[in-house]
């Protein structure tokens, strides 16, 4: 199956399932372009802590994340020291997973450096869709693939400033995520009001 018709009429993607938190981050986040330096910092992140999990297992711990990482503030997050990662480790309301909390800390510095050096964050990544989001036309699951070649030079830079958890699988899911890349199906309630959100423009190819 690769759409759900819901009870309101609208056809869905099939991965958020009816569980409503998961079905309201589809229809107001995923696919929507974010361009805020912090705000991409920050799914960055979780997508790497999604790393062996599920997605909505990341959703419904997100504001235990945020409080436990001071906002996703990575002045902040640049700051912790062992002390934090200790703290962290004992912390049930996130992935106890000292690797990632370690990553976190080593992005945030790379983040830090990007922005000092400018334009910021926000124009590194997306410099690799041209500052334009990517428009797909799959119309089932299986014709969306789990990693691409911009997905994978996109991994590649990323590792090279510093950042960690961030192979092309999980980038090409960023993507997805913070509207690079518009990849709800074809037939979904949500494609056409995604496509049609960074202005004119016919339908791309996919990365």
């Amino acid at each position: 199956m690769s759409l759900i018709l819901h009870p309101d009429g609208c056809q869905r993607c099939w991965w958020p399932g009816t569980d409503p938190l998961y079905v309201a981050y589809h229809d107001t986040e995923w696919g929507v372009p974010e361009h805020d330096d912090r705000a991409l910092y920050e799914k960055l992140i979780l997508d790497g802590f999604q790393a062996g999990l599920s997605w909505i297992t990341i959703l419904r711990r997100r504001d235990g994340f945020r409080r436990a990482f001071a906002g996703f503030e990575p002045e902040a997050i640049a700051r912790f020291g062992p002390a934090q990662v200790e703290a962290l480790m004992q912390d049930t309301g996130i992935i106890r997973n000292r690797a990632k909390i370690e990553a976190t800390i080593r992005s945030a510095r790379a983040w830090l450096a990007i922005q000092e050096r400018g334009p910021g964050f926000s124009a590194f990544l997306w410099d690799f869709v041209d500052g334009r989001p990517l428009q797909t036309t799959a119309a089932t699951r299986a014709e969306i693939p789990t990693e691409s070649e911009v997905s994978r030079r996109m991994s590649k830079a990323l590792k090279a400033e510093g950042f960690g958890f961030c192979g092309p699988t999980i980038v090409y899911a960023f993507m997805q995520a913070v509207g690079m890349l518009n990849d709800h199906l074809v037939g979904c309630c949500r494609h056409e009001p995604c496509a049609a959100l960074p202005g004119p423009g016919g339908l791309g190819v996919r990365p």
